[in-house]
């Protein structure tokens, strides 16, 4: 077991949310944590739900991380950039990022287990190096951290808003503004528990989304640019249903009657900034669109253009 002591340096409305920062874990996790009663806020055990104030301590015991029969595959995915901390992912549409009940193969973390020779442990033993997700059916680039020291550094910059991830999608309808930003609250749905969706306050996490209009085209479609500002689960996508502009192909937000043949949102990961955990250097990636993304661009072009 790994103990662990914080002093808290600013007050946070709840313990999880502490910890989950703290720590560089889901939310999820962290509360697990807590609820198994590994974790005291001034010396005496807490709920997920309680207040730290400035200048409590909290000490967490993190339990040795558990065995499970997850298998390498020689699943192909393109590595952009490798080094001995972290491994930056351009992963297709269609691959699931980390198992789930009942799966554990065919994901990108069985893919990073044939490839890299070793993957941070702080998120337990189901998703190794895995800092922060995108969806099954989203494309583009994400940061996989090789050491734990490498997590918590990429954490940090995620929870800090120094890490700026940036994502292109084309969208249905004709954009009225050229930039804009949303905030809202994210939860899950109020009947239909696989989707996400806009909620009060008291039922969802806060949600920040910044866009700027790349592109219009006659047949009514939005090129968009979105930077994220917060992480939540699906949260340009149910932003842009939101917004009234659900981006194309989403089988979950989007139209139902779907205007091209595609197997998931035109979603796309295109551009990721971050600081080195270890050189402190600033660096940059970025991913073209998939050829399908650029194929409906096209016929978009070609019939009607841009605005």
């Amino acid at each position: 077991m790994d103990k662990k002591t914080f002093t808290a340096e600013e007050p946070c409305e709840r313990l999880d949310v502490f910890l989950s920062s703290a720590l560089g874990l889901t939310r999820s996790a962290a509360k697990k944590l807590i609820d198994e009663g590994n974790v005291l806020l001034r010396g005496a055990p807490a709920k997920a739900s309680h207040a730290v104030a400035k200048g409590d301590e909290i000490c967490a015991t993190i339990p040795d991380p558990q065995t499970l029969d997850l298998t390498p595959q020689d699943i192909p995915i393109e590595i952009v950039y490798e080094d001995d901390d972290i491994a930056v992912i351009n992963k297709p549409q269609g691959l699931t990022v980390h198992a789930g009940s009942g799966n554990l193969t065919g994901t990108l973390v069985n893919a990073l287990l044939f490839r890299l020779k070793s993957l941070s442990s702080i998120n337990g033993v189901v998703r190794p190096g895995i800092v922060h997700r995108i969806d099954k059916d989203t494309s583009g680039l994400l940061v996989v951290a090789k050491n734990d020291a490498a997590h918590l550094s990429l954490s940090a910059q995620i929870a800090d808003k120094t890490c700026a991830r940036e994502y292109l999608a084309l969208c249905e309808g004709i954009f009225k503004e050229d930039s804009g930003r949303v905030e809202t609250y994210i939860g899950r749905h109020p009947t239909d528990r696989i989707r996400m969706a806009v909620v009060s306050k008291e039922k969802g996490r806060y949600a920040a989304t910044n866009y700027q209009v790349e592109a219009r085209y006659k047949r009514g479609f939005t090129l968009v640019r979105f930077r994220l500002e917060t992480g939540r689960t699906h949260q340009i996508r149910v932003h842009c249903r939101y917004l009234g502009y659900p981006i194309v192909g989403d089988p979950v937000y989007g139209s139902k009657k779907q205007k091209f043949q595609l197997n998931g949102q035109l979603l796309h990961a295109c551009r990721l900034t971050l600081t080195h955990p270890r050189t402190g250097k600033r660096m940059t990636f970025e991913a073209p669109l998939p050829d399908y993304f650029q194929n409906v661009l096209g016929i978009l072009e070609r019939d009607g253009g841009r605005i």
